[in-house]
Parts: structure tokens; C-alpha cells; sequence
């Protein structure tokens, strides 16, 4: 009896000895290098915001947060890499539509569940796509656009950063939702569709507003509309794809970061208060509002509900489009 009292207590003091080590090390937190790894290619959103709020985030912590970018697979590399990461909050994601509510269901295999395998800590910020055309394209409105494509049809090209992204969603919807059959051009980034949408090799692109936005007011590229549901501040005098004839017609392009699954709560809360705390200096929301990125902020069961209605939103785009990654 004596025996089994002493193989108890020790259990005890075990178990209480690993929960202070947890406590302390959430506590401590953050006490190495913090690593946001953003799931496309340099100059985008994600990686907009990744550097912006990093570089607040080592001034507060006085620890390194480096921004590493592992494009590929619509974004399914760099968030396969942290859902295997350890759960320490060190290692982080800034997901996307793409990759925690498309490419769910535009993928049959998927190397990761983005519910089961992530903790949700902050819904970053929200954009509009904004649908650009090469400037030598003979159309200066959404309904032109749909009167050419049917004219045209297997010549009308349009690029996107990679199977699964909103920017790729958005032409399939506007094929459906317009009776056309606009071509879809995967890339490895805009980077890389950028500079071919500029030369004519494709003809539009539903690209992020902070990627288009400048570009367009550079009379590099044409806008024609926007994504959203009601027109935005940083582009009041462009229509969106409702007002110009395609009713209903939404897609959102969003940021937000996630865990490992098992990350502590109290790693968790940490990093969950310190971008909300970011979100209020002024720099940072003069900055991204300029580039047409709306702050979103808040907790993350407020992100876990919001990630569960988003995936149930695009499984229905995607069914209806009939769209595939594979």
C-alpha cells in the first residue's frame, strides 16, 4: 500500500512538475527567433503583412520575427510545413482562402486538414480582388469583357498565382456566372503572371488590391472592376462585378495566421494580443489602407468560425464551377 502511495505521489509531482514547465515556458514566450512563413513568392499581401507586423513584433519582443517565404501548390507547401511544426508558437503560417478554405476542396488528397492540424490565432486583414486587363484588350467594361470572351472563345487568357488561390476562383466564378470560357494560366506567384499580363502573353487577372491597385493607377494595366461587395475606399470610382452586371458576384481574398495544432493557449493569447495591438498605430493602418487592405483583428474562435463558414462557402463555388486542382 505504502508502495502504490509513493508511485501516486510521484505521478502527481510529475504531472505538476510539466504543468509549471508549460505555464513557465508560456510565460516566457517569447524567448527565440518567431517564424512567419508565408505561403507564396516575395512583394504579395501575405507577405505584405508578414513584414509589416514582424518588424513591430521584434521591436515589443526584442526577438528576431523572420518572414520566410515556401510557395507552391496553391500554398499547400508552406502550410503543410507548419501544420508539422512544432507546437511551440514559434513556427507560424499566414494562411489564406486558399489555403484553409479553397483548396479543401479543390484538391481530392490534401497533405494537411486545415481545421484538425492548425490552432487559429488571428484573422489578419480582408481585400477585394480587382479584375485588371492587358491595356491593348478592346473592351473598358465588365459586359465588353463578356461580349469579347463569347467572340473569342479559347483565346482569352487569364493568370492567377497558383491552382486554389481566390485570384484562380474568382475567373472560374466569372466563367460560370458570365455563360464564358475564359483559359485559366497557372503561375508560381504573380511575379511571374504579372509580367506576362503586361506583355499580352494573358489577357486579365483577378488580382489582390494591393497588387493591382498601383499598377492600374500607373495606366500599367486597365481596371475594370471589383470583387467586393460594395466599392472600396482605395478605389471609389471602380465598379464592382455586381453593379456591372453579374449580381451576387463576391469573392474575398484573406489573411490570417495559424498555429500547430496542440500550440498552448497561453502562446496563443500572447500572439493573438500582440497583432491585435499592432492593428490600432496608426503607421500600420495608414499603410495598409492605402494599398486597399482592410484590418480585421479580433480572437481566434472568432477566426475558427469564421474559417468553418468560409470552407463551407467555397465548396460550393468550387462544386459549381466544377473546378480541379488534380
Amino acid at each position: 500500500m505504502r508502495r502504490a502511495i509513493r508511485v501516486f505521489a510521484a505521478l502527481i509531482l510529475s504531472f505538476a512538475a510539466c504543468g509549471f514547465a508549460a505555464l513557465a515556458q508560456a510565460q516566457a514566450f517569447p524567448v527565440k527567433p518567431i517564424k512567419i512563413v508565408v505561403t507564396f513568392p516575395l512583394g504579395g499581401a501575405p507577405d505584405i503583412l508578414s513584414r509589416l507586423f514582424g518588424a513591430k513584433m521584434q521591436e515589443t519582443w526584442g526577438q528576431p520575427v523572420i518572414t520566410e517565404n515556401r510557395p507552391g501548390a496553391g500554398g499547400n507547401i508552406g502550410a503543410d510545413y507548419v501544420a508539422k511544426s512544432p507546437a511551440d508558437g514559434y513556427t507560424v503560417v499566414m494562411g489564406t482562402v486558399g489555403t484553409h478554405a479553397i483548396n479543401a476542396s479543390l484538391y481530392s488528397k490534401m497533405p494537411y486538414d486545415p481545421v484538425r492540424d492548425f490552432v487559429p490565432v488571428i484573422l489578419m486583414a480582408q481585400t477585394p480582388n480587382m479584375l485588371v486587363l492587358n491595356n491593348n484588350v478592346p473592351v473598358k467594361s465588365v459586359q465588353e469583357l463578356i461580349t469579347y470572351a463569347k467572340a473569342n472563345p479559347g483565346k482569352v487568357f487569364y493568370g492567377s498565382p497558383g491552382i486554389g488561390t481566390s485570384i484562380h476562383v474568382s475567373g472560374e466564378l466569372f466563367n460560370t456566372m458570365a455563360g464564358v470560357k475564359t483559359l485559366h494560366v497557372p503561375y508560381k506567384g504573380r511575379q511571374m503572371a504579372i509580367p506576362d499580363l503586361l506583355g499580352g502573353q494573358i489577357q486579365m487577372m483577378f488580382d489582390n488590391m494591393p497588387s493591382a491597385l498601383q499598377l492600374a493607377k500607373e495606366g500599367k494595366l486597365r481596371a475594370l472592376a471589383v470583387t467586393s461587395a460594395k466599392r472600396h475606399p482605395a478605389a471609389p470610382d471602380i465598379p464592382t462585378m455586381s453593379e456591372s452586371g453579374l449580381p451576387g458576384f463576391e469573392a474575398t481574398s484573406w489573411f490570417a495566421v495559424y498555429a500547430p495544432a496542440g500550440t498552448p493557449a497561453d502562446v496563443v493569447a500572447k500572439l493573438n494580443a500582440e497583432f491585435n495591438r499592432i492593428m490600432t498605430l496608426t503607421d500600420v493602418r495608414e499603410k495598409l489602407a492605402g494599398i486597399g487592405l482592410d484590418i480585421v483583428g479580433g480572437s481566434p474562435e472568432q477566426l475558427a468560425a469564421y474559417t468553418r463558414s468560409e470552407l463551407a462557402k467555397w465548396a460550393k463555388v468550387v462544386r459549381e464551377s466544377g473546378a480541379k486542382a488534380d
